[in-house]
This record gives structure tokens, sequence and C-alpha cells, in this order.
């Protein structure tokens, strides 16, 4: 069970009050990433620096993956810059090792592709469910970035660790900014419709 596993299995499970958008859930992911390799001491950061460690590879798949994609030389990497690099598709490569895990479950059409996914019935998902009702601050704070809100009687989440802070924190950040990169095409896309419309539609 990791915290990446955990955040998209929440997205699966508990409504949203927006569609859950692939690209913010790639951010939400890579910095779910980042903060199960401070805690298991494969990185430290450095203000808001990356700085890898010399810890063992996560036993983790998908957590290797992430430790073998850090930059490992000066002036290392921003965790801004983490997040945009690593979480580049990141939504569909987590699906995907789920599926094969068994851990997500998709029902395939005759036509049109996979179908919507659903979180398989597991110790995995229960795991999940647990630490969701639990009020767990990281993925309280991770799932709200993606419009996932706990019940009005969840207390606010204190992070206790500045790192990982400064990690939700930059998720949240990049979750915003992508948002007005999508308003603003969308806006482009609307000026650029009417344009070739024309006057009389």
């Amino acid at each position: 069970m990791t915290t990446p596993q955990d955040v998209l299995i929440t997205t699966l499970d508990v409504p949203s009050g927006r569609p859950v958008e692939a690209g913010d859930l790639s951010l939400a992911l890579a910095g779910a990433e980042l903060v199960d390799l401070i805690a298991d001491g494969t990185v430290t950061l450095d203000g808001e620096l990356i700085v890898p460690g010399v810890a063992a590879a996560p036993a983790d798949r998908l957590l290797a993956g992430a430790a073998s994609a850090l930059v490992r030389r000066l002036p290392y990497e921003t965790v801004e810059d983490w997040l945009w690099r690593r979480g580049e598709g990141l939504s569909a490569v987590y699906l995907a090792a789920m599926e094969e895990d068994g851990l997500v479950t998709r029902r395939h059409r005759r036509i049109g592709g996979p179908g919507p996914a659903t979180a398989a019935d597991t110790p995995v998902r229960r795991a999940a469910a647990d630490r969701w009702r639990s009020g767990d601050p990281v993925l309280t704070v991770l799932a709200g970035a993606l419009g996932i809100e706990p019940g009005p009687a969840a207390e606010p989440p204190e992070i206790a660790d500045e790192a990982v802070e400064t990690v939700l924190v930059a998720v949240g950040d990049a979750v915003v900014e992508l948002d007005g990169v999508r308003q603003r095409r969308t806006i482009e896309q609307a000026a650029f419709d009417n344009i070739w419309r024309g006057p009389g539609g």
C-alpha cells in the first residue's frame, strides 16, 4: 500500500465536487510519490530542492521507478519541476499498473475501448478507505486538491512535517496552474471558433 495507490483509489471511490482531470490526478500522484520517498528516507528536501539520499530502493515497483527518476546531480530539482516532469501521464501509468495487479478493474466494451475504472475489492482498497475515513492529513489534502472533500465533521488537516507540507502546497499550486491553462485554452478555442463561424453563425 502506498500513498499514490490510496490517492487513486480515493478518486475512484469518493465522489468529487468536479470531474477529476487526468492531468490533476497525475500531479497529485507525483506529489504522493514524493511524500512516500520522503517518509522512507529516499529523499530529503533542502528548501524546495529534492536531495536524493542513500536509502535502498523502495519495494513498490512504481515508487522504485520514481526513485530511479530522481535528479542525482547538482543543482538538483525543485519540487515544482518534479511534479511537472514526473507527473507527465502518470495517472495512466498507475491505472495500468494497478489494473495489472488486480487493484483496479475495467469493463471492456465491444466498441470504444475499456470502460471507466473501478477499485477492486481488495485489502489495499479497504486500507485506503480506512485511511480516508480516519482523516489522514496527507490523503485529505491531496484529495482536496482534486475536488474531493471530507465530510463536514472532519477536522482541518494539520501537517506536522515541513517537507511534506512543502510538497502538498506545491501540488495545490500546480493543480490551480493547470486549471488556469485549461481555462485559457477553452477561451482561446471559443474565440477561434467564433472567428470562423462569422457574423451570421
